[in-house]
Formats: structure tokens, C-alpha cells, sequence
């Protein structure tokens, strides 16, 4: 089943139900063999921090070397993010085989008055998966409440309740503490539930169970912010029986401290139900690399913009708490809300805000805008803005607001889902000189099989992908038909980011961006016009941002020197320093821009080595290439090795994991430095660790698309970043030959491109020696020229480079 019918198919499911409880749940699990049954699994409550809980868990078992799958809600702009096996989203394959498989009990449950819910069949979804990929841990956060919640169908060996506040009083009841009676429900049976619940709802809580308490002085495992350690980073100190943590955190906030506190906790449970240690590192490393986005996510200082998820009173304090330690002269608020909070209370637990922008999110709960304006005018002084969606909002209020001012966007994750938007969709060139390539491209972008008949055939002129919300696809559509263009929309029916393929002459695109201007919508006109260098001639590709590097004139070699014994290629080969110095001097005379040096293998089955070994292969080669007529790079994934290299003269760093490492990225922005963001799935390569890929073009550059942001938000630079799509590392033949063959389309990412394809098992049925695959290599060399690579990383210099320069030859003829 293509997944826009599967999707669409449990859209249509009903949200609430007649009656409580969780039987509807457990029949439909039934059908599915039980999936859930001997599962370990861990259920997170709470009224707030139970989403931030749960991603901070999964990040410090992760670390501890487990498979981990997390079921969180609500998702910000795509259904899949609410399931994650080792971080990555759900493949739409594998909701499309289960609707498949799970629809006909759907139906028969249906005839028989018991239909069940979106929530718990998404639910079932989840255990199926993640069942399917045998992890080791399943975190579920619950839904609402507890009792009754389709996530306690399971048996947990570990629980918690993050915090206990008035919410869903219809449902839960009208009290804290009867909140608090039906949270502390899925309590487990064999260790204590875990909680950062205080007052009258802890006392109700301890009443029903034993507990570990996480919190202030006083509690079991005392958790607090020790201050800031940068602009977008605060200290935390956890304190327990006999283990203590103190790391940095983006999760900023007294509250994140205890998130993370009970984080730390529920992991060290789960490792003793396992047999696995986790260990003060284990959880600092996971503490320090979480990454939440839209919990007081900064996503630029000048205006400070702030996206924060807060939808609850209780929230909505934390969010003004967290203001006042940011120094800024106005507060411009961005706004939406769904209809059953209360407003009222949220408007009175709100900073001082000095223009309110409110507009609807694009769900059918929101609040209206009569409504909304009404409550801010009585409850609030600040000046009240209506306008037609978030992102226009969002818009007004950067515009209008100075470099001193602040900029927040909250009220509910779907509005800052909107506005994400800003930062995270990217508008990418797509090739469609072929009806197979045409075909796919549709099908990629979930366009209905009726839609994609219709329009393969008309891709024939310039084709962009752009990740839209439903509205804006319906804007795009009827303008660019309307001028006599091509535009075909996904067929997914809702709110989240979903695909439209527009196609075209350079004509059809200028006439496009001009209607959408005169039609207010600014936004996507810009998107489009810069993608496609209507105005400025600066677009999608880095022209525009030369830094003085080499790769911004030509592309450049970075010639691969592994001071190791175990690399794939040539491991042991240079492990003596003047052997080493000898080689880099010859790459450099063959043509090397870049001499990358490595201390640490990641091929296959590779032992991982200290930072204390691996400093002291590379350091000594380092500080003899220091007049070396070249850039050198310093190849690891390991901050304290970074951080020497470039102290001994390292110019560059190039890291195989993303730049995943919070650690890492302040290195490369404390030195200001480029840095190579590589997409990986594990680094050593794991050969058991596989994705189902649905694009693997589109699902590389949504992972980079966010490390990218991840970057900036550590204060590197965007010109600084180099984005490798990681050919290998996890991927199969197949998939790396299209990431070759499309890389023009990581130009949406606006950095310079790099490729490291050099003698890999890709070339294996080209049927030469597996010790030397050096003619598909230079093959490889000049397709990735042809498709606008910046740098080429290879074993071999002279021929690489000689084929780089025919390439080139070549290209200026057109």
C-alpha cells in the first residue's frame, strides 16, 4: 500500500472515544500477534516534560549501546517523527505494509461498535515496529493520563510521572491530585516509579506506590541548573545514592534538569533489568546530545527567536522563567493555540509582552481568532496583531522586531511547527530528463497514481520539489496552472509538511513568484525565486558565500592520509611520521588542496581507539605539515582530538558522525573553522545497522537539514559547513550510486558539497580487484564534477585530479 493511502487511511480514524479503557487496544494488538507481549518497555506520564523525558532516555540508552524505539506526541511536521528506532523516523513503507496488514480488523472492529482510535491504532503501529526491529527498549510516552492510556497495554519494567498540573480535567479530573491517582497507574511492578511530581500530587502518588523522587534538596535524586555555559547550553547537576552527573544541556530550564534527572534514573533501571552498565559517562553523553526541537529551541539571537511549545498554564511559566535570564528591549509574541486550553490562564502566565501576533495553526482544533484576540485585549497590554497563518506571523513579527528585541513563537507545538517551517523546508532541484526520472520524482513526493500519470510527461523544463503545508500547496496549485505550468501535490490529506513538484520554464517560474507576491505570500515567493536564481543570482548553491578556501574556485582534492593500522585501503601503510610527511607532500604535488589526516579506522568491524591514541598518531604528522603548502584536515569524531589537532595546525575538521557530538560542534565554533557534516548511520560502520530508505536523497537531506541547524545554533558559521551525503556508511550499492547521481539536489542546504567515494565497496561489481578500485573511483570523480562537487576525497591524488580537470574542460564548453 503507498503510504498517502495509508496515511490518509488512519486520518480518517475518530481521535476520541465512547468509552475508556484499553481492551480496543489489546484486540487490535491481537490481530497483530501480540507484538507487545515480552516487550521491555518503559511508559513516561506526566502534564509537561514527558516528551523532553522520554528524548533524553532514549539518548543515554543509545549511548549504552542499545537498540532503542521511542513513541512520542504530537509530532511537528510529519506523522512518522512520533516513531523512532536508533533516532530514525519510521519508514513509509513500513506504514504502508502495516495499514495493509492491520486494516481488515480495523474494519471488522468497526462493525462490531469498537472501532478504535487514531491514537491507539498509531500506537499498535509502534509496538509492531518496534517489535519488527527487535530493539532492545521500547520508551512510550502516554498519551493523557494513565489508567486508561493505550500505551499501558504493556507491562513496564520501569515508569514515570514527570510532573503533575490541571490538564484534561474532563478526562482525568478537576483536581491535581486526581490527576496525579490516574498518572500513577503505570506504575511497574518490580521497581519504583520514578517521579518529579512535588506537593499534594506526590503525597497522591506515594499513597498508590513507591517511588524515587527527583527534584530539590530533599528528593532521592537531587537535579538542578548549575547556569549557562553558552547562549544556547546550561549546566546541569544531577546528584544520586551513588552516581553523579554534572554536563551540559540545550535543555535549558530547572525543569530540564529534572527531566534529565529522571531520564538518568529510569536508565539506570532499565540497565539493571538488562544487564547493561550505564555509567556517569553514558549518561552525560546522552544528557548532552539531546536534541528536543520546539522546546525552547533559539533559533537566531538577533532578534533573539525563540520557538517553545508551551500550551498550559504550568508551561507557559516555565517559558517566562526561562526569558528572564535573556537580556532583550521588546517582546514580540507569536501565537495559536487549540481550542480546549485555557486561555485565560495562559495569557496571565505569559512575560510582558509587547505585540501579540496571533494567528491559526492549520489544524482543525484551533482556536479562532476572534476568540484568541478577545482574551489577549482583557488579559494582557500588549498591542494585538491578527494575521492569516503562523509563518505570516512569524514573518511580521521578525520584521518588525529590532536586533535587541526577542521574538517568541508558542501556544501549542503546532504553531511552532508552522514556524519551523522558516528554518527547516528546503526547496530542492530535482531532474526529471526522463520519464523514469520523472516518475520517480512523483512517486517520491507521494503524488497519487492517477496525479502522477497525468503529469510524468509534462516534466520536461526546470523541476523543484518544495516541502509546503497543505494551504500553501493549494496556493501553489491553482496559481501555477492557472499561468500554464505543471504542479502536482502529495495526496496526503493534513496539516504536516507534505510535497509539491512544480515544473516549468524559467517564465512559468518568474510569472509564479510574481502571483504569489501580489497574493501576500512573501514567503514562499522568496523560497522559489532564491532556489531558482530568479532575482539576485544568489540561490540554492553557495555562490555568494566565498570564504578564501580553495573548493570556492574549483573543486578541490582532499587527499586521504591514514596514520592508522587497520583502514580499509592503505591501513599501515604512512603509521611512521616521516612516511606520513613523505605521503603528504606527494598528494600535495599530485594536486591536493586538502591533506585529511586520520587516526582512527571506520571501516567495517573497526575497534574504536581513545582520543589518547588517536591524539597521538595524528598530533606528531600535524605539527611536521605545519608549512605545508595545503589545508589539513583533522579526520575524527572524537572533541579532544579535534581540539589538539587544530592547536598543533589542523585547518579543518571532518567528522564521519554529523558533527553529533554537542562537545564537537562547540570545538569547531570555538575555533571557527570549517567543518564536514557527514551523514552516517553509525560510525564504525555497523553492517547490521540498515535504514529501509524510502528516498534515500530526500532522507539524507532531512537529516542534514537538521544537523545543519544544529550547527548554527552552536555559532558555526553556515559558509563554514561542508555537507558529505556519506556514500557507504550504512548504505547499499544502490543507494550510494543515488546520492552520487542526484547530488545536485544537497544545494538546498546552501554549503559547498563533498563526496568520499574513494576505492569503496560500491565499485565491487565493476569487477576489478577489490584492493584496487581505482578506475570506478575516477569514474565516480568526474559524474560528482558534472553534478556540482566542491571537494572529492580520495586515496588517489594525481588521477583524481587529472580527471577533475577533464571534467571541468568539458563543463566550461557548454
Amino acid at each position: 500500500m503507498e503510504y498517502y493511502v495509508a496515511r490518509n487511511a488512519l486520518e480518517r480514524l475518530r481521535r476520541v472515544r465512547p468509552k475508556l479503557g484499553t481492551a480496543t487496544t489489546a484486540t487490535l494488538l491481537d490481530s497483530l500477534d501480540n507484538p507487545h507481549e515480552g516487550m521491555t518497555a518503559v511508559q513516561i506520564a506526566g502534564s509537561n516534560g514527558k516528551g523532553s523525558t522520554a528524548r533524553v532516555l532514549e539518548g543515554i540508552l543509545d549511548e549504552a549501546g542499545l537498540d532503542v524505539g521511542l513513541y512520542t506526541s504530537p509530532d511537528l511536521s510529519d506523522l512518522r517523527e512520533r516513531i523512532r528506532v536508533r533516532g530514525r523516523k519510521i519508514p513509509k513503507s513500513a506504514v504502508g505494509r502495516f495499514v495493509e496488514r492491520v486494516w481488515p480488523h480495523v474494519t471488522e472492529m468497526s462493525v462490531e461498535d469498537d472501532a478504535p482510535t487514531f491514537f491507539e491504532t498509531f500506537t499498535a503501529l509502534a509496538l509492531w515496529y518496534f517489535d519488527r526491529k527487535e530493539v532492545d527498549v521500547a520508551i512510550l510516552e502516554v498519551g493523557i493520563g494513565g489508567r486508561y492510556d493505550a500505551t499501558s497495554v504493556v507491562d513496564p519494567v520501569a515508569a514515570a510521572v514527570t510532573s503533575v498540573s490541571l490538564e484534561h480535567t474532563d478526562i482525568l479530573g478537576d483536581t491535581v491530585e486526581a490527576i496525579a491517582r490516574d498518572q500513577v497507574q503505570i506504575a511497574p511492578s518490580d521497581v519504583r516509579l520514578v517521579t518529579g511530581a512535588t506537593g499534594s500530587a506526590l503525597e497522591a502518588i506515594e499513597a498508590e506506590t513507591d517511588t524515587v523522587t527527583v527534584g530539590s534538596e530533599g528528593a532521592d535524586v537531587v537535579a538542578s541548573e548549575t547556569g549557562m555555559v553558552s547562549r544556547t547550553e546550561s549546566r546541569v547537576s544531577l546528584v544520586g545514592p551513588d552516581w553523579d552527573v554534572r554536563t551540559p544541556t540545550p535543555l535549558l530550564g530547572g525543569h530540564q534538569a529534572v527531566n534529565a534527572g529522571i531520564a538518568a534514573t529510569i536508565a539506570r533501571q532499565v540497565g539493571n533489568y538488562l544487564g547493561t552498565t550505564v555509567g556517569e559517562s553514558t549518561i552525560e553523553s546522552g544528557i548532552r546530545n539531546v536534541h528536543w526541537p520546539g522546546r525552547f529551541e533559539i533559533m537566531r539571537h538577533d532578534p533573539l527567536v525563540v520557538l517553545d511549545g508551551a500550551h498550559n498554564p504550568d508551561a507557559t511559566e516555565k517559558l517566562a522563567t526561562l526569558l528572564d535570564r535573556f537580556e532583550y528591549d521588546d517582546l514580540y509574541l507569536v501565537f495559536g493555540a487549540m481550542r480546549d486550553k485555557d486561555h485565560r490562564r495562559v495569557c496571565r502566565s505569559l512575560p510582558s509582552t509587547d505585540r501579540a501576533f496571533l494567528a491559526e495553526p492549520a489544524v482543525d482544533r484551533s482556536q479562532g481568532l476572534d476568540t484568541l484576540a478577545g482574551v489577549f485585549r482583557r488579559e494582557t497590554d500588549a498591542d494585538v496583531v491578527k494575521r492569516d497563518s503562523i509563518r505570516a506571523a512569524l514573518d511580521s513579527a521578525i520584521h518588525a522586531a529590532g536586533p535587541d528585541d526577542c521574538v517568541v513563537t508558542t501556544g501549542s507545538l503546532y504553531a511552532v511547527a508552522e514556524a519551523r517551517d522558516r528554518w527547516t523546508r528546503t526547496t530542492t532541484p530535482l531532474s526529471t530528463s526522463s520519464t523514469r526520472r520523472a516518475r520517480s520524482a512523483l512517486r517520491n513526493s507521494d503524488v497519487p497514481t492517477k496525479e502522477r500519470d497525468e503529469h510524468v510527461d509534462r516534466l520536461v523544463h526546470r523541476t523543484l520539489r518544495i516541502q509546503v503545508r497543505r494551504e500553501e500547496a493549494a496556493t501553489l496549485e491553482k496559481v501555477m496552472l492557472s499561468i500554464g505550468g505543471s504542479c502536482a501535490v502529495s495526496g496526503v490529506l493534513d496539516h504536516e509538511q507534505i510535497s509539491v513538484v512544480l515544473s516549468g520554464s524559467r517564465s512559468h517560474f518568474r510569472r509564479l513568484v510574481q502571483r504569489l507576491r501580489d497574493r501576500g505570500e512573501g514567503a514562499l515567493a522568496a523560497e522559489l525565486s532564491g532556489a531558482l536564481e530568479l532575482d539576485s543570482g544568489v540561490g540554492g548553491d553557495t555562490a555568494g558565500t566565498a570564504s578564501g578556501y580553495p573548493w570556492d574556485e574549483e573543486t578541490t582534492v582532499m587527499g586521504i592520509l591514514n596514520v592508522t593500522p587497520d583502514s580499509f585501503h592503505d591501513g599501515g601503510d604512512y603509521r611512521a611520521v616521516q612516511s606520513a610527511v613523505d605521503r603528504a607532500e606527494g598528494m600535495v604535488a599530485a594536486g591536493a588542496g586538502i591533506v585529511d589526516v586520520g587516526g582512527e579506522s571506520t571501516r567495517p568491524g573497526a575497534e574504536p581507539v581513545s582520543a589518547a591514541r588517536e591524539r597521538d598518531r595524528v598530533l606528531p604528522v600535524i605539527e611536521r605539515l605545519d608549512d605545508l603548502n595545503a589545508l589539513i584536515s583533522i579526520d575524527t569524531r572524537k572533541p579532544p582530538v579535534a581540539e589538539a589537532a587544530l592547536e598543533a595546525g589542523a585547518d579543518l575538521v571532518n567528522d564521519v558522525t554529523g558533527l553529533e557530538d554537542a562537545a564537537m560542534r562547540r570545538v569547531v565554533a570555538d575555533f571557527d573553522v570549517p567543518a564536514v557534516l557527514m551523514h552516517s548511520l553509525s560510525a564504525p560502520v555497523d553492517p547490521d545497522h540498515r535504514y529501509a530508505y524510502d528516498d534515500v536523497v530526500h532522507d539524507v537531506l532531512e537529516a542534514l537539514t537538521e544537523r545543519v541547524l544544529l550547527a548554527e545554533r552552536a555559532g558555526i558559521d553556515r559558509s563554514n559547513l561542508i555537507v558529505d551525503p556519506g556514500l557507504g556508511f550504512g548504505k547499499s550499492r544502490a543507494e550510494s550510486f543515488a546520492l552520487l547521481d542526484r547530488l545536485d539536489e544537497f544545494r538546498a542546504l546552501g554549503t559547498p558539497l563533498m563526496i568520499g567515494h574513494s576505492q569503496k565497496s560500491m565499485f565491487e561489481p565493476a569487477g576489478t580487484d577489490p584492493d584496487d578500485r581505482l578506475m570506478p573511483t575516477v569514474a565516480a570523480t568526474a559524474l560528482a564534477v558534472d553534478r556540482g562537487v566542491d571537494i572529492v576525497r580520495v586515496h588517489e591524488v594525481a588521477e583524481n585530479a587529472a580527471a577533475i580537470a577533464t571534467a571541468e574542460d568539458t563543463l566550461r564548453t557548454d
